[in-house]
C-alpha cells in the first residue's frame, strides 16, 4: 500500500475467523453475555483485528450493510442449567469505501463459528495492477499476484522467512508463530510506550482512535441489521 502497487483496487476482504463455538456443549462466558461484552458480540471480541489494516490504510467505510447471525441459542453456564445467548455469532459486513480518487467495496467479516478455523486471520486485496493476501492458516506464505495488459495472470507464493520487526536470535529458516508474535507486540508496545511516535517501525500499534473508529463502524452494523438498511457513516463529525 504504500508503494502504491495495486493500481485500482477491485475489491477488499478481511476476517477473522473461530469454531470452537461450533461445539454447543461449551460453556457460556464473557463474550455471550451484553453485561459484559455489549450488544456487539463476535464483533466486540473479533472486529479491530479484522480493522487493524483498513483502519490504517485510510479505509473508513462510508456505508455499512450487516447481516448478523445468533446460531447457538442457549448454552450451559456451568452449573447444571441451560441459559440463553444474548450476543451474535457471526457478522457479515459489506461496506463500502472511499479513498482519495477510488471506490470499492469492502467485506469484513468475524465470526466466533467457522467450521475447521482453529484462528484465522486474512486479508485479502485485489487491484488492477497488483493483487495479494495472508491468511494465518498458511502462516509461512505470501501471495501476490503482478498484473500488466496482456500478461498471464498468475498467483506467486513465497515463502516467508523468519524476520520479526524486533530482532531475535532466532534464524530466518524457521517458522514465525504465536509465542513469537506476543513477544512482538510487547515489544512494539513498550517501544511506543518510551518514545512516543518516534518508534523505529513504520506500522504503529492500533491507536485509541482506531479502536473509536471501529465501535462506530459496529454500532452501524448494528442498525443496519436491525433495520435492514444500509447506514451511512458521517467521518466528518
Amino acid at each position: 500500500m504504500q508503494e502504491r502497487k495495486f493500481g485500482q483496487i477491485i475489491e477488499v476482504e478481511a476476517g477473522f475467523w473461530h469454531s470452537s463455538d461450533l461445539d454447543p456443549t461449551k460453556a457460556i462466558n464473557w463474550k455471550r453475555r451484553i453485561a459484559t461484552n455489549g450488544e456487539y458480540g463476535c464483533m466486540g471480541d473479533l472486529g479491530m483485528h479484522v480493522l487493524h489494516l483498513p483502519m490504517r490504510f485510510g479505509w473508513k467505510p462510508k456505508s455499512v450493510r450487516a447481516l448478523l447471525s445468533k446460531i447457538v441459542p442457549e448454552r450451559p453456564d456451568g452449573q447444571g442449567n441451560l441459559v440463553p445467548c444474548e450476543t451474535w455469532d457471526n457478522a457479515i459486513l459489506a461496506c463500502e469505501v472511499d479513498s482519495e480518487d477510488q471506490q470499492f467495496p469492502m467485506v469484513l467479516s468475524t465470526k466466533r463459528i467457522a467450521p475447521g478455523h482453529a484462528n484465522t486471520w486474512f486479508i485479502r486485496i485485489a487491484g488492477t495492477e497488483f493483487s495479494a493476501e495472508f491468511t494465518t492458516k498458511n502462516p509461512k506464505q505470501i501471495a501476490s499476484l503482478p498484473y500488466s495488459p496482456g500478461d498471464v495472470q498468475a498467483w506467486h507464493i513465497a515463502d516467508a522467512p523468519y524476520k520479526s520487526a524486533y530482532g531475535t536470535i532466532t534464524g530466518g529458516i524457521f517458522e514465525f508463530g504465536f509465542s513469537d508474535s506476543i513477544l512482538q507486540m510487547w515489544a512494539a508496545f513498550c517501544e511506543e510506550l518510551t518514545h512516543g511516535k518516534f518508534t523505529q517501525q513504520p506500522f504503529r500499534c492500533v491507536t485509541p482512535e482506531e479502536a473509536a473508529y471501529s465501535h462506530q463502524i459496529f454500532t452501524a452494523a448494528l442498525g443496519s441489521n436491525r433495520t435492514g438498511q444500509t447506514i451511512s457513516m458521517n467521518w466528518r463529525n
